[in-house]
């Protein structure tokens, strides 16, 4: 395992641990924990979280983690989700294959196969599949950008190594300080980074990157999007070149970008993962506000 990844995964264990040390579970949250939706039992396992007040179907929101493809799993995400879920959705955490163990496209096809059990599944957790959207950031927004394309643009599903499979219709979804263009302006490996080699089967080939851009397979049949970055994150000035494809491609959006609620502070990377963060709450308020404008009669 190259060292970059060794240390990526025990630093930010350590920032998440601090960030959610003392939650918990609230007390008006079911949960259905470690469901599997594919065949690798270690690996491709989900939860669902859903109000223990809420009767019938309820409104579903998807959530791809982030963490560079090589970090993360439901547990980090499960605090996250259930703020969500408290908001009056159901929301699927899942863990996804990661690199180095997996490479491209094992969690894109994992992703899609998260939908695929909603499809098959959805009504024994009272999911209702009409009415679906997804959340996604850092790593996670660019999966989940990408199978958006998928779903969207059948040249490119059909350059995937993998098939497509039924799944609900994804409503709307929020794209939370993403990475979506992993093409450098020149393409020798000094210039390529040391993740990518190792996520990419043939380290990181000018098709290769070309795939894996969010970009070049945009087209006007996506969802509508709410993107989101902050003001100190590192992957800010991602947004608006996909802002820019979005608009040629007259795809409906919501830009923002967050700022410190003082002025005074720092606002940086996935800020709206610490949920008890005020600016955190605005964000995701928003966001399921976004959402629930497709929800509607």
């Amino acid at each position: 395992m190259a060292d970059i990844i060794e240390r990526i995964r025990k630093s930010w264990a350590e920032s998440d641990d601090k960030r959610d040390e003392g939650l918990k579970t609230p007390e008006g949250i079911l949960r259905h924990d470690g469901l599997s939706y594919g065949s690798d039992g270690n690996w491709q396992k989900l939860d669902i979280y859903r109000p223990k007040d809420a009767e019938g179907k309820l409104a579903v929101i998807v959530s791809v983690h982030g963490g560079a493809w090589v970090y993360g799993d439901k547990e980090r995400y499960q605090y996250y989700c259930m703020d969500l879920a408290r908001r009056g959705f159901a929301v699927v955490n899942f863990t996804y294959r990661l690199c180095p163990e997996f490479r491209f496209p094992a969690p894109l096809e994992d992703t899609s196969l998260v939908f695929r059990f909603m499809q098959e599944h959805g009504g024994e957790y009272g999911l209702d599949t009409e009415k679906v959207f997804a959340v996604g950031d850092s790593a996670g927004a660019h999966l989940l950008a990408l199978y958006l394309c998928a779903r969207s643009n059948p040249d490119y599903a059909a350059a995937l190594p993998f098939k497509l499979g039924p799944a609900p219709t994804v409503l709307a979804a929020a794209l939370n300080c993403g990475v979506y263009d992993v093409r450098p302006k020149d393409l020798p490996d000094k210039n390529l980074p040391e993740i990518l080699k190792e996520f990419l089967p043939k380290g990181g080939t000018k098709d290769e990157l070309e795939m894996i851009s969010v970009a070049p397979h945009v087209s006007e049949a996506l969802p509508p999007l709410y993107i989101m970055t902050s003001t100190d994150d590192m992957l800010k000035l991602q947004a608006p070149p996909l802002v820019q494809a979005l608009c040629g491609a007259n795809v409906p959006q919501t830009f923002r970008l967050y700022a410190p609620e003082d002025r005074q502070g720092k606002l940086y990377h996935v800020f709206h993962l610490n949920i008890r963060s005020r600016e955190a709450i605005a964000c995701n308020d928003e966001e399921c506000e976004f959402f629930r404008g497709f929800c509607r009669p």
